[in-house]
């Protein structure tokens, strides 16, 4: 199903004007949430990430209109990916954003099975770096093609996630998602300067390590610390947590798994909270 400048569709085609920048130059961004029940978990922090990122990138969308976006389709998902596309809208031949009027807004809904949440992960090591010095490493722009050409690989050799790391040999993230390591009672995650997205289940994850004792923090990490690590997951915000069982041709241990499993509870419970139930 899909919205469209405030007209529904009922599958995934609509009229569309084929000189849109965000179709032939990838010029624009995107957020992605889980709603259950109608509701969206963490609504707020979602759209607020997309006007920030829109910000950044200048394109000046009403911030209602975006709203109103997040909420169209809300009484027609019950367990679901809801995802709100901005681009800068139609524009002439070049780079150069000289004249934009109005930016085009989309939202769509896809439906999520149960086995969709919280994989095991067996990640490749991306040949491909995050760009660590670039303003896109941080948001959802619509170009995806690193992730995808490293995804492409990946699963080429049978795995089923990639780590990206950055221009500086430090770990970033992963094709879709965050990156923990658990070290005893340290839980770290690179910070954003790495190349890394400020991802709302991220958030939550750093928020919750008081209540579990654990000394949660932003910093750098390194490849071979992952492969020592006593867990190592990976967190967006339909896969929710998913830990990794191997990095490359590394086994990663298990020794922290009831850790993982008690955040991953922590993490229901609250989608219980604001959506009314888990999503499994």
């Amino acid at each position: 199903m899909l919205w469209l400048d405030g007209a529904v569709f009922p599958d995934s085609r609509a009229l569309f004007d084929l000189s849109d920048r965000g179709l032939l130059l990838g010029d624009g961004a995107f957020d992605t949430a889980l709603v259950m029940n109608g509701r969206l978990f963490r609504g707020e922090a979602h759209i607020q990430r997309l006007l920030d990122a829109l910000a950044l990138l200048g394109i000046e969308a009403d911030a209602d209109t975006i709203r109103g976006a997040f909420a169209a389709l809300l009484p027609r998902a019950e367990r679901h990916a809801l995802r709100v596309t901005v681009t800068r809208g139609p524009g002439l031949r070049g780079l150069a954003p000289a004249g934009m009027q109005k930016p085009t807004i989309m939202a769509s809904l896809s439906p999520l099975p149960q086995s969709f949440f919280s994989p095991r992960l067996s990640m490749d090591v991306a040949a491909i770096r995050r760009n660590e010095t670039s303003p896109a490493s941080r948001i959802k722009a619509l170009c995806y093609l690193d992730a995808i050409l490293a995804m492409r690989e990946a699963t080429s050799k049978g795995y089923n996630e990639t780590l990206f790391l950055n221009g500086a040999g430090r770990v970033a993230c992963a094709s879709v998602g965050n990156v923990f390591a658990l070290f005893g009672d340290e839980l770290a995650t690179p910070p954003l300067a790495d190349g890394v997205m400020p991802g709302i289940i991220r958030g939550f994850i750093l928020a919750e390590c008081g209540a579990l004792k654990l000394q949660g923090r932003e910093r750098s990490l390194d490849l071979d610390e992952l492969y020592g690590a006593d867990a190592v997951f990976m967190t967006n915000s339909l896969r929710l947590i998913a830990p990794a069982e191997r990095i490359g041709a590394v086994a990663i241990g298990a020794k922290g798994a009831t850790i993982v499993d008690a955040l991953t509870q922590r993490l229901w419970q609250a989608i219980t909270a604001e959506c009314g139930s888990p999503p499994i």
